[in-house]
Formats: C-alpha cells, sequence, structure tokens
C-alpha cells in the first residue's frame, strides 16, 4: 500500500510532432492565401508578353529622326497619305510616345496620378479578379455584383469628368497626337518599306483588348 502510494504520477505526453505539421501547414495555407489569384497573375503575364512583343517590332528610331527624310507635304491630302503610311510603319514607336506624353502628364500631376491608380486598382480587385461567390461586403454591407459594377461606374464618371484626371489625360493626349501627326505629316514616307501582311492590331497598346479579355471572362465565370 506504502509503495503503491508513493509511486510518482503519470503525466501525459503531448505530440510535438503534430503541432509542428499543423502550424506548418496553417503557414502555407496563409502564404498560398495572400499571394495573387491566377486570373491576376494571368492578366499580368499577359500584358507583360505583349508589351515585350510589340517592342520587339518597334523600328529603330534613327528611322524616326532622320533629317535627311523630312520635307514640306505638297497638299493636305499629301499630309495624310503620309501619316497613313508613316503610322503604318512606326505604330510601335507613336505609341510609345504617346505614352511616354501621358506619363510624364501623370507624374507631374501626382493628385490625378493616385485618383486614376486607385480607380485601376477599385475595378482589378473589386469587379475584374474577384468572384462572384461570396458578394462585396464593405462597411458592413453586402453589396451585389450589379450594384458593385454600378457604383465602379459612377465612380468613374466622377473621377474623369468632375476631377483634374480628364483634363489631364485629354490634353496628354492632344498633344502626344499633335507631336505624332507633326512627324508623320513632315517625314516623306518613301524609303519605308512596310510589310503588307502585317496584322493591323499589332501595337504597344493592343493587350486593352486581348489581355483583359480572357482573365475577366474568367474571373467573372
Amino acid at each position: 500500500m506504502a509503495a503503491a502510494a508513493s509511486s510518482p504520477a503519470v503525466l501525459p505526453i503531448s505530440n510535438p510532432q503534430t503541432t509542428t505539421t499543423t502550424t506548418s501547414e496553417n503557414t502555407q495555407q496563409t502564404i498560398t492565401g495572400v499571394g495573387p489569384t491566377p486570373a491576376l497573375r494571368s492578366f499580368i503575364n499577359r500584358i507583360s508578353d505583349t508589351i515585350r512583343g510589340g517592342l520587339s517590332n518597334r523600328r529603330p528610331w534613327s528611322e524616326l529622326v532622320d533629317r535627311s527624310a523630312f520635307s514640306k507635304p505638297e497638299s493636305v491630302s499629301d499630309a495624310t497619305l503620309r501619316i497613313r503610311k508613316n503610322y503604318s510603319y512606326f505604330r510601335t514607336n507613336y505609341l510609345s510616345l504617346i505614352a511616354v506624353v501621358l506619363a510624364f502628364s501623370l507624374i507631374t500631376n501626382p493628385f490625378s496620378l493616385i485618383l486614376l491608380t486607385g480607380l485601376l486598382a477599385a475595378w482589378l480587385f473589386l469587379y475584374l479578379f474577384r468572384p462572384s461567390d461570396p458578394p462585396l461586403v464593405l462597411f458592413g454591407r453586402q453589396f451585389s455584383e450589379r450594384e458593385t459594377l454600378g457604383v465602379l461606374i459612377v465612380s468613374t464618371v466622377v473621377v474623369i469628368f468632375l476631377t483634374s484626371v480628364g483634363s489631364v489625360l485629354v490634353s496628354a493626349l492632344m498633344v502626344g497626337l499633335a507631336i505624332v501627326c507633326t512627324h508623320a505629316a513632315f517625314r516623306a514616307p518613301e524609303d519605308l518599306f512596310l510589310d503588307e501582311q502585317e496584322s493591323p492590331a499589332t501595337g504597344f497598346l493592343s493587350f486593352l483588348s486581348a489581355a483583359a479579355a480572357g482573365p475577366a471572362v474568367a474571373a467573372r465565370v
């Protein structure tokens, strides 16, 4: 009896391996959940591939600024013909110039840049790449897909037309187009050899119609 009473108590033994495994699995799930969605990754990859492909098709800038090729157009019809031919040949270069003018205008107007970046992020993460189920919940209120689209459209109209963003974008586009049209009208295209089989849809910003279509449809499905 005395020996039995003096025997030490048996303590429960936990399994540290199971705890470590569970913690590792939870950490992996957390890291996986934080990463970008497959639709967003596909969209970014398409944009990157399209931009790289477009820039690889650009003409040498030395041809664009060749002084010996500049001459005054004989008439308005001659200037129009030059613009068409030069745009077909220097399409990627011209779009790059317009993009540079747009970027410079937005950088010099940080308020417009912040508004435009926020608007783009809202479209991407609240509508294009957000699954329709479960519905969006903001500030304790649940929004259906139609309500989310309506709010985004109204926000876009307000940002573009009721703030300085619209005037900055329009001014930059007008300046870029003026530069492109002036160069194309005074640049004689006789020394240019354009491949007639080249697709007219190929360009620096063609991802706007190609890259966004696939991921957007997949995200809504």
